[in-house]
């Protein structure tokens, strides 16, 4: 038996270890870990990213507009029988003018260039360069986004696990008065509806810590996908929900004027802005005559540019400066300007508005930090009341001069107080975040 006993005890220790090594070790992360973790292996970005790299592809593209461009051709053409054509030459010699050809092969080299398009490919070049830098600057956006969602998330599970922590002590505390009340029913000194008042108390803390808990899990899962973990990774946050520092803030004006200049969105309404002024240009060159240069080198057989026509291989060229002046079009060049100018007037109107919401948004972000600063001082204010009125009133009811309803409202009142100093601190983060991510830092 005591073999028998000693292997199920190895077994079980071997499981235990096993079940240890298989389950991974837990990711310690800051903020800014957190953070950079949560933008390497965001897909939003990554789509982001495709499409500045498709608008950069596509202004490569605009460019290579204005560029010679060099092509190989060739073909074979199979044409029916003809009779052949030619004079006699002294002697009774026959001349073969036009002789039966039915294969026809050709190469050419060609070459077409551009020399003057009205400014139309150069305006659509930087135009497409505009785009390109607003693209850029909606995938900073982006980032700056997902980097206020992951700062929210953190700070989210802490406060959560926070709200735990607060609500594991009241239970402890509730629990502990609850003991005391029932040992006081024990003795006669106090009735039975005082032990069903208390244990209504102590089940309502165990409903409320239930809560909080399931919140904790919902917001780690939340984290976990921002962050790029894997649902059943365990992590560890390393920063605590304490009072974040709060320097002196700087004029509201020069937070606006911060945020006018760092903040991508606008960069990116201004390059738009840019390009529907370039678009505009290259609408007008379409009524300014272009002027190309064409050329090529041809190897046929036969050559119809060689006279007589003859069923063997011969090489010619030809260059060619041609000049095109679309001098009626059915206005269609008029509506092409018209629609870029028309576009030009709604991002600047856009850009306005921006200017106008990003005033008040900076104001109020700016306010809410100072809101949030005042509300941790007055949430400690209030733990610490809470706290020694509970102590006091605990004093009393072991001295038998206070009832059982004042000591539970007391921890009910301490409870609260700690879970308002809780959200007091989150919104203090919080607000802090959001004031980083209007000003564009």
């Amino acid at each position: 038996m005591t073999r028998i006993a000693g292997l199920v005890v190895m077994l079980l220790v071997s499981a235990a270890a096993g079940a240890a090594r298989a389950q991974p070790p837990s990711i310690r992360l800051t903020l800014d870990e957190a953070i950079a973790r949560g933008l390497d292996t965001s897909h939003r970005l990554a789509e982001l990213a495709a499409r500045e790299d498709a608008a950069k592809a596509a202004e490569s593209s605009v460019h290579a507009a204005g560029l010679p461009q060099v092509a190989l051709l060739g073909g074979y053409t199979r044409t029916n029988h003809v009779d052949e054509f030619g004079v006699r030459v002294p002697g009774g010699t026959l001349s073969v003018i036009y002789p039966d050809a039915p294969d026809n092969y050709r190469s050419r080299i060609d070459l077409q260039w551009p020399i003057y398009t009205g400014g139309r490919v150069e305006a659509s070049t930087r135009a497409a360069s505009a785009d390109a830098r607003a693209t850029e600057h909606d995938r900073a956006a982006a980032r700056a986004d997902l980097k206020l969602e992951i700062t929210r998330a953190y700070w989210a599970v802490i406060t959560a696990q926070a709200s735990v922590t607060v609500l594991q002590n009241a239970l402890d505390r509730v629990g502990a008065h609850l003991d005391d009340v029932r040992n006081e029913l024990a003795v006669g000194l106090v009735p039975p509806n005082e032990v069903f008042s208390t244990q209504a108390q102590y089940s309502r803390q165990q409903m409320l810590l239930i809560e909080a808990q399931n919140t904790a899990e919902s917001t780690a899962a939340d984290f976990r996908r921002l962050a790029g973990l894997a649902p059943d990774t365990s992590f560890e946050l390393a920063d605590s929900l304490d009072a974040p520092p709060q320097p002196l803030p700087p004029a509201v004006a020069a937070l606006v004027d911060e945020a006018r200049v760092r903040r991508f969105e606008r960069q990116a309404l201004q390059s738009r802005i840019k390009s529907a002024d370039e678009r505009t240009t290259a609408a007008r060159g379409a009524q300014r005559p272009t002027l190309s240069v064409t050329g090529g080198y041809d190897v046929a057989r036969p050559n119809p540019r060689i006279f007589p026509r003859m069923e063997e291989w011969n090489s010619s060229w030809d260059a060619s400066l041609n000049v095109s002046w679309s001098i009626w079009d059915g206005r269609r060049a008029r509506a092409d300007i018209a629609q870029a100018a028309a576009n030009h007037r709604a991002a600047e109107e856009r850009l306005l508005e921006f200017d106008r919401v990003l005033d008040v948004e900076v104001r109020q972000r700016a306010f809410d930090v100072a809101s949030s600063a005042a509300s941790i001082a007055a949430a400690a204010d209030g733990v610490s009341s809470a706290a020694e009125a509970r102590r006091v009133v605990t004093e009393r009811f072991a001295a038998g001069v206070a009832t059982n309803t004042d000591v539970l409202d007391a921890q009910s009142a301490l409870l609260v107080a700690e879970l308002e100093r809780t959200r007091a601190l989150a919104n203090a983060r919080l607000a802090a975040a959001r004031l980083d991510r209007a000003l564009g830092r």
